[in-house]
């Protein structure tokens, strides 16, 4: 019976044990990025659309690369004269079409089989212009499905854009960030 099962665990763990470059590749349908904007009047919610993501990482290293990609131009708050104000004004998305996220490195341990915490360092880039970040995010792996979930705060005033304060209207100069990444990961495997 000992035998089974170092043998089942063998069979489990030697693939992710020699696995290298694994990719993230992500189901833009099922994820989300959400966006919070206090302002005096009311709380701004909104949705963006993730246009594109594929993250390699090594799980015997920190190594991380490739990018998370969202359309500029593709925010939603349920106010069609804010969104265009928001996409054109603010966001700029007819020269900026993009904003996104390239890891470099993440600390923690990102498993085959369970949820971790890790924090992922990177850059992000909005109006492109690069910023460097470090950002929380919960892990949940099981086998070739992950879910990688962010909750970050986006000094964006600070950062160039522009408030939409008017009148008796104010925005806080910095936005929070709900992000929601569902996908599959691919394991390449030495021989």
């Amino acid at each position: 019976m000992k035998l089974l099962t170092a043998l089942a665990l063998t069979l489990l763990l030697v693939p992710w044990a020699v696995a290298q470059h694994n990719t993230f590749t992500l189901d833009s349908d099922s994820s989300s990025v959400r966006m919070t904007l206090n302002t005096t009047r009311e709380v701004v919610n909104g949705t963006f659309r993730v246009q594109a993501c594929s993250i390699e990482f090594e799980p015997n290293s920190s190594a991380m690369s490739g990018a998370v990609t969202v359309l500029a131009g593709s925010g939603k708050t349920g106010n069609d004269t804010r969104d265009k104000k928001m996409t054109k004004s603010i966001l700029q998305a007819g020269q900026y079409t993009t904003v996104s996220f390239a890891p470099k490195a993440y600390s923690g341990t990102i498993p085959q089989y369970a949820s971790s915490t890790i924090e992922v360092t990177g850059t992000f880039t909005l109006l492109d212009k690069p910023h460097d970040m470090t950002i929380p995010m919960q892990i949940v792996v099981d086998r070739s499905k992950a879910t990688a979930k962010a909750h970050f705060v986006v000094p964006y005033v600070q950062w160039g854009l522009k408030n939409p304060s008017f009148l008796f209207w104010k925005a806080e100069n910095d936005v929070v960030i709900d992000l929601s990444l569902v996908g599959q990961i691919s394991y390449a495997t030495t021989h």
